[in-house]
């Protein structure tokens, strides 16, 4: 099961760590945050425990005209062995009762000045990206003109030395050889590269190389939505390929369909100039202009309206 670690959130949205720090390692399993406000008036009938607890001003406020006793109460139970972490939002004081409670516990308390609806939104998404179902794939993830293009094939076809002419014309790689795919809403899918490989472009006779220090910080991204995947495969004399683009072809990463084009790689196509050219006409159909279309409509008529 995917998770997030307390520590992984700490580290991405800048939070202060004010308590519970020997449970910074605890696992978020789920992308859901739950504002605990009828659990400071002592309702845990129905508490979910197992998400991240957001605190803003108005539990806090609440929690503030409660005597000593209810308060110490709530904070205990608050303080769930199965709570990952209690973040406090909007710049306000962690009350004590939640220190000694959260330290007790080993429950990681963090707080940030963001105010508690727009961190809400942060932390949603960061969670939403980060446990997203996760697929891994064999190619090429380069982002042309702003279009995510996932580049498969066969070992050997081609995808990396495309990716490296893609560069050289301004593109960006986001992954090379191995591509991890997350689903973080249907049919929108996130690439990019495991850690290890990120930036690295593997080169048959060359080796592996460091795109951001041959070319620079513009010339790679650490992810992209997805859009398209052109499958380069090595060009067969007995198939039919699609010349004028009128039939769509689909591919099914986790559960969303991505458009497919299938290249016939062969000496003296520039696969480069093809790739690009797919992304500009892949923006072109989305607004309205479809070329193939267009071309279909005006041979029918002209076949309609002249028989012989």
């Amino acid at each position: 099961m995917a998770y997030v670690t307390v520590k992984d959130v700490q580290e991405r949205l800048f939070l202060e760590l004010s308590a519970g720090a020997k449970g910074m390692e605890r696992q978020i399993h789920t992308s859901d945050i739950s504002r605990p406000g009828l659990e400071m008036a002592g309702y845990f009938n129905y508490y979910l425990a197992d998400r991240v607890q957001l605190l803003g001003k108005t539990e806090l406020s609440f929690f503030a005209n409660l005597n000593k006793e209810e308060r110490i109460d709530r904070m205990k139970r608050l303080c769930s062995k199965n709570t990952p972490a209690i973040i406090v939002a909007h710049d306000m004081d962690v009350p004590v009762e939640l220190r000694e409670s959260a330290e007790n516990r080993g429950i990681p308390v963090l707080s940030t000045d963001i105010p508690t609806t727009r961190f809400s939104g942060m932390l949603t998404n960061y969670l939403s990206g980060r446990l997203a179902p996760m697929t891994a794939v064999h190619g090429v993830l380069v982002d042309v003109y702003g279009i995510g293009i996932l580049i498969t094939g066969k070992s050997g076809v081609g995808k990396s030395e495309t990716a490296l002419e893609l560069v050289k014309r301004g593109h960006r790689l986001v992954a090379d050889d191995l591509v991890e795919i997350r689903q973080v809403a249907k049919n929108v899918l996130i690439g990019n590269a495991p850690k290890l490989l990120e930036h690295m472009l593997e080169i048959r006779g060359v080796g592996i190389v460091d795109m951001m220090t041959l070319f620079g910080a513009s010339a790679v991204k650490s992810d992209k939505r997805i859009l398209i995947v052109v499958d380069l495969e090595l060009w067969d004399p007995d198939k039919i390929y699609d010349r004028l683009g009128l039939d769509e072809e689909k591919m099914k990463i986790v559960d969303s369909e991505l458009t497919k084009l299938t290249v016939p790689v062969r000496p003296g196509r520039n696969l480069s100039v093809i790739i690009e050219v797919a992304a500009m006409d892949y923006r072109m159909k989305k607004l309205g202009i479809n070329a193939a279309e267009e071309f279909s409509k005006k041979l029918s008529a002209q076949i309609e309206g002249n028989p012989n």
